[in-house]
């Protein structure tokens, strides 16, 4: 498996970078091909961003892999991409653990076929010390949906006497998220397919994220737009509220 060279850079680089990894279905459309191949064609773009980021030195990367709301797509379209989320997790295992990359997932697991649940966790158990970055796929994921669990995960905890609703703060809930653990705020996210919204994805992660999109559809994500998307982020000037 490729050992990834170190990628020589000389601009400020988000320390979390999350990507909505949209337009695979209208790839396909326009070439005649059916969705699944489509599908087929992102899981390659995904590659050459997780080692795009791994040469470049994120720390963290988090990719929108399927929302909770893709369960209302066709079966045999959630069956298929199912499937590739099992091969992608088998394929690339060697890669990431030679690598020294921690493999994290984020939604709600539970809803996951056994033998696709079962890839992930033996994947995240494998890698768990590995610290040079966090790569995390939100699968089954949905924003409202992970603050809503956040906040019975809390009531249930003020119920039983653990803490006092009035000393509820951002890192209480930082730690009731499906991202715990991970660098709780995102710099940058970045969306394919033309679209401009954020679609349910870290809403609490992404307050102060920088927005950066692209008409590119996902299976043509290369690092020229990796690249692009970095050197305007560099260029930003983030004030979080506060006068420059």
């Amino acid at each position: 498996m490729p050992t990834f060279e170190p990628i020589a850079w000389d601009a400020p680089l988000p320390r979390h970078l999350a990507v909505i990894l949209d337009g695979n279905g209208r790839w396909a459309q326009q070439r005649g091909l059916s969705r699944v191949e489509g599908h087929r064609a992102g899981a390659q773009a995904v590659r050459t961003l997780v080692r795009s980021s791994r040469s470049l030195g994120i720390p963290a990367l988090t990719l929108y892999a399927f929302s909770a709301q893709n369960w209302k797509r066709p079966n045999d379209e959630v069956m298929a991409l199912m499937r590739l989320l099992h091969e992608y997790t088998c394929q690339e295992r060697s890669e990431i653990l030679d690598n020294g990359i921690r493999f994290n997932c984020v939604g709600d697991l539970e809803s996951l076929p056994t033998i696709v649940r079962k890839a992930l966790d033996e994947l995240m158990e494998a890698s768990a010390n590995n610290n040079d970055m966090v790569l995390s796929l939100a699968v089954s994921y949905g924003g409202r949906e992970e603050l809503i669990g956040a906040a019975r995960t809390l009531a249930a905890r003020a119920v039983a006497g653990e803490i006092d609703p009035a000393e509820i703060d951002e890192a209480l809930l930082n730690e009731a998220l499906w991202t715990r653990g991970l660098p709780p705020d995102v710099d940058l996210v970045i969306r394919t397919g033309g679209e401009l919204r954020v679609s349910n994805f870290l809403l609490w992660q992404i307050a102060y994220a920088e927005l950066w999109f692209t008409d590119d559809f996902w299976p043509d994500f290369s690092y020229e737009h990796l690249e692009e998307a970095l050197r305007d982020f560099g260029t930003r000037t983030r004030r979080f509220g506060r006068v420059a």
